[in-house]
């Protein structure tokens, strides 16, 4: 083919490819084409930091540390905070005489709705009952109790209220612990979980026991209790962390966690060994997942929330010492993301402490020692179409 009929065929072969994606581009625009996309990008969670909730407080209050924080089924969030570890400084408005204009310490039970308005408070002392030492978890079941508990010396017991804060009973006691194999009295609860179908509570226990225990959440009746790898729990002094020593065969202090999954395996957070142990809910264990292994200190593991999709696809974990979250997946505890990082911005950690997650897919997050805040992030993904 001569050259000058040779160029001519190019350029209508160009033409003809240019004409097709103009089509194919302008049906996209219209909805009648759709372009294929990776069949895995918008599947794992992806957030970005609202910084505008929760709104503010009133009443010129202030919160402490944040010692848990939880979604209850109406998609209300509940925090339970200290009002008893913020500095003088910081409740100025409250001492005599006034140091400053601000602040007061807001009531240790807050509940907000998904926008930030906060809806109810309450909290502390009451006739009938001695409140805890050092507020810590908190738990709302879809009956309209509320569950909370503490971590200060004596604080072996749970306390159940209404949603509106009167008081309704107890598990143990605000006495002396009796250790991890008493049925009765509990060791510095750190956190609990409800399985609404069998109308049990299991209880991460804690800060002083080293075990998972499971009671009637209606009469409280004690139903069953376990350890590290299922055995039975012990209170032998341990040696200090060390990734480099086998692995532990107890739970270490805390044991900071427990979830129910909706396939009837339960999650427990042992946050100074680096990880997640996984059960049967008689208290098989089925396996273990390691997170940041060489992580000292307060360890990697504080706190999990399942995510929403009916096959609780990933896990979502709080690393209080590492300042992150980690998207796990929950068939293999793959890590396939995280966000966070040390710091005051929002956005940034300073021991996140509790983490929970609501229907559609939003996460919130509490913080103690100075971090003293809950945030909320948005998911910004496709992981719940």
């Amino acid at each position: 083919m001569p050259r000058a009929q040779s160029c001519k065929a190019s350029l209508r072969a160009i033409a003809r490819v240019a004409k097709t994606a103009s089509l194919l581009l302008a049906a996209a625009s219209i909805g009648s084409f759709a372009f294929p996309r990776a069949a895995s990008a918008g599947d794992i969670p992806t957030f970005v930091v609202d910084p505008s909730w929760p709104k503010p407080l009133p009443n010129n209050w202030i919160l402490g540390q944040v010692g848990g924080i939880t979604v209850d089924w109406q998609g209300h969030i509940w925090a339970i905070q200290r009002p008893r570890s913020l500095s003088e400084d910081e409740k100025g408005a409250t001492l005599d005489p006034p140091r400053s204009k601000c602040c007061v310490p807001a009531p240790p039970v807050l509940e907000f709705d998904a926008d930030g308005n906060l809806l109810r408070a309450w909290g502390g002392p009451g006739d009938g009952y001695e409140w805890v030492g050092r507020e810590h978890g908190i738990e709302v079941d879809e009956r309209g109790f509320v569950w909370t508990g503490g971590n200060a010396e004596n604080d072996n017991a749970l306390l159940k209220f209404t949603l509106d804060g009167k008081y309704v009973g107890q598990i143990g006691k605000i006495a002396p612990s009796k250790g991890s194999n008493d049925t009765t009295q509990l060791g510095k609860p750190a956190e609990t979980a409800i399985d609404k179908d069998a109308n049990e509570i299991y209880v991460a226990d804690g800060y002083g026991n080293h075990r998972v225990i499971v009671f009637d959440a209606t009469t409280g009746a004690y139903k069953r209790h376990w350890g590290a790898y299922g055995n039975r729990p012990s209170d032998e002094k341990q040696p200090a962390y060390d990734p480099k020593a086998p692995v532990a065969q107890q739970f270490g202090n805390p044991v900071h966690c427990v979830k129910i999954a909706n396939d009837g395996l339960v999650y427990v957070c042992d946050r100074i060994n680096d990880r997640i142990q996984v059960f049967r809910k008689d208290g098989t264990f089925v396996k273990e997942f390691f997170f940041e292994k060489n992580t000292l200190g307060n360890g990697s593991v504080w706190d999990i929330a399942l995510w929403p999709n009916p096959q609780q696809t990933y896990l979502l974990s709080a690393d209080g010492e590492n300042n992150e979250i980690r998207i796990i997946r929950r068939d293999d505890g793959a890590v396939v993301g995280s966000f966070g990082r040390g710091g005051r911005n929002a956005g940034q950690f300073h021991w996140v402490h509790a983490i929970a997650v609501d229907k559609l897919g939003n996460v919130y997050t509490a913080e103690v020692d100075n971090g003293k805040r809950i945030q909320k992030f948005r998911l910004t993904s496709d992981a719940l179409r």
